[in-house]
């Protein structure tokens, strides 16, 4: 177990350095690549021209109309997010040479980039952008055959193994590998149980595992689930709603409800799982103003934004901080912050990171950041995560924050001091050194019990503050500082690194609940 989750942790942390987008288009570039390696072998439907030429051209569409939007929108233009767009099309329409299907390679490409600005709210597209051009096509395909429609030939056992491990990257960097295993659980299971209900009602008798490797490995399951699917702006912010939504689609992909002359399979299946995400949580791009800066340490930068639309959040989550830039890096225009402030704040919010002075180069992210000066108007593109303590006050809550790590905690124990909120909360508490310990008025001020691991002794220590003295934070250690562990929760916040670390320790807690961070 201990050394599945360093595995993870460390896989997670190198992921990280490469923005969600970038590494998507590399993946969905790669498995483009090797599609068209297998297409001089005949494994796969289309041959080689016919991948060249689609792929030419639904990368020309989706890159001219989502730069032309965005230009009379004054929007920043994404190139990464238009080549995302014009792959997973590749691979769910029919790559062909027809003069009249090369025009509806052209329809659905530019229906797939407008629908990120016709089919949105408040800034936030509401649909899969390459779902909703598939399905479109579809719909003219009934009036016009011959300008194709959704194929889908990615779901090939040639394919399989390059989807699946593909696909296990991007989801390990989007932290959405449960919600696609519960999708696919549901669809294998009821498209296998569908296609037995049909042999038994044609009185041919079939064993289920006969069924269940071909559905797996020749259904476009696994490309749907790591690639579409797994979207962020398309998913709710809560991991049960989420779970949800993967259930829902699961179920229509595996058993295609008919209407009319289509069924909801496959896209429609994932425009419908939209929907319901979309019930659950409106999503909005939240305008914020940066009021001031401060460094509450040494190398901690701490941001405070005026909040001038509705903003939700619970004690524990992160934001989505976007600063457009040019000739922005690998990592893209946007990062992921913990939130610092308590709801009780708002309309101020409060972010804090490592303010990257030591780190050379600096990333576009970081320069640009250090740019925005007072009055400057930024945008939040999002609220996730289930960094949440549990909703029974009187459960023993176990805290370990490395360095910035300790955010959430502040924002949590911030949260329970303003609520009136009496809860046993120790909080364990790594720096490099005590000048690096930061918000310690906001912890002291919570009544919360904590534990320093510092190398030198802080100054004034509240008196339900310890200084681990002489003690290494190691799984050893945390169980030397914390003896009651089993009795308690445990909420860690920090490096992938130390999180490893400490499972053999935390094992023993009544739970485990991580948020590994790998810098912004």
């Amino acid at each position: 177990m201990g050394t599945l989750t360093s595995i993870w942790n460390r896989a997670f942390a190198v992921l990280g350095r490469v923005s969600m987008y970038r590494l998507v288009y590399l993946a969905l570039a790669t498995l483009a690549l090797v599609a068209l390696l297998l297409s001089f072998f005949g494994l796969v439907g289309p041959d080689p021209l016919q991948l060249i030429v689609t792929l030419a051209v639904l990368s020309a569409v989706c890159v001219g109309v989502d730069a032309a939007a965005q230009r009379v929108l004054n929007l920043p233009w994404r190139l990464e997010s238009s080549l995302i767009t014009s792959h997973i099309l590749l691979f769910v329409l029919r790559p062909t040479l027809e003069l009249v299907g090369l025009l509806g390679i052209v329809i659905a490409a530019a229906v797939a980039s407008l629908s990120k600005y016709l089919l949105a709210w408040r800034g936030r597209h509401i649909f899969n952008p390459a779902a909703v051009g598939a399905t479109v096509l579809t719909l003219l395909s009934l009036a016009w055959p011959d300008l194709g429609a959704s194929s889908w030939w990615v779901g090939t056992p040639a394919l399989a193994a390059p989807v699946i491990l593909l696909g296990l990257a991007v989801l390990v960097r989007t932290e959405k590998l449960r919600v696609v295993a519960v999708f696919l659980v549901f669809a294998v299971a009821v498209a296998v149980f569908r296609t037995a209900a049909q042999y038994q009602a044609a009185g041919v008798e079939v064993e289920v595992l006969d069924l269940l490797w071909p559905i797996l490995w020749s259904s476009p399951f696994l490309f749907l689930g790591a690639f579409m699917l797994s979207e962020p702006l398309t998913l709710p912010p809560r991991r049960w709603q989420q779970l949800t939504v993967a259930t829902v689609v699961g179920v229509l992909a595996g058993w295609p409800i008919p209407i009319g002359d289509v069924t909801l399979g496959q896209e429609r299946a994932l425009l419908v799982g939209n929907l319901v995400a979309f019930a659950f949580a409106v999503r909005t791009a939240v305008r914020l103003t940066l009021v001031a800066r401060s460094e509450p340490t040494p190398s901690v930068q701490e941001l405070t934004f005026r909040v001038h639309d509705r903003l939700a959040f619970l004690p524990g989550q992160y934001l989505e901080l976007e600063v457009p830039h040019r000739h922005p890096d690998a990592r893209g225009t946007r990062r992921e912050f913990s939130i610092a402030s308590a709801p009780e704040d708002l309309p101020l919010l409060k972010v804090a990171f490592k303010d990257g002075k030591t780190t050379k180069p600096l990333s576009s992210y970081k320069k640009a950041l250090a740019e925005v000066q007072p009055g400057d108007a930024l945008a939040i593109t999002g609220v996730w995560g289930d960094f949440l303590l549990p909703k029974r006050d009187a459960a023993p809550i176990l805290m370990v924050a490395a360095g910035i790590g300790v955010t959430p905690f502040v924002s949590q124990l911030r949260h329970a001091q303003a609520a009136g909120l009496d809860r046993d909360i120790v909080l364990v508490y790594v720096a490099s050194d005590s000048s690096e310990l930061a918000y310690r008025d906001e912890i002291a001020a919570s009544g919360a019990r904590v534990i320093l691991f510092t190398r030198d002794r802080p100054a004034d220590l509240p008196d339900h503050w310890l200084w681990a003295q002489g003690v290494r934070l190691d799984a050893d250690g945390l169980l030397r500082v914390v003896p009651d562990i089993g009795s308690r929760h445990a909420y860690i916040s920090g490096p992938a690194a130390l999180i490893a670390d400490l499972a053999p320790a935390l094992e023993r807690a009544r739970s485990i609940t991580t948020d590994a961070f790998s810098g912004y």
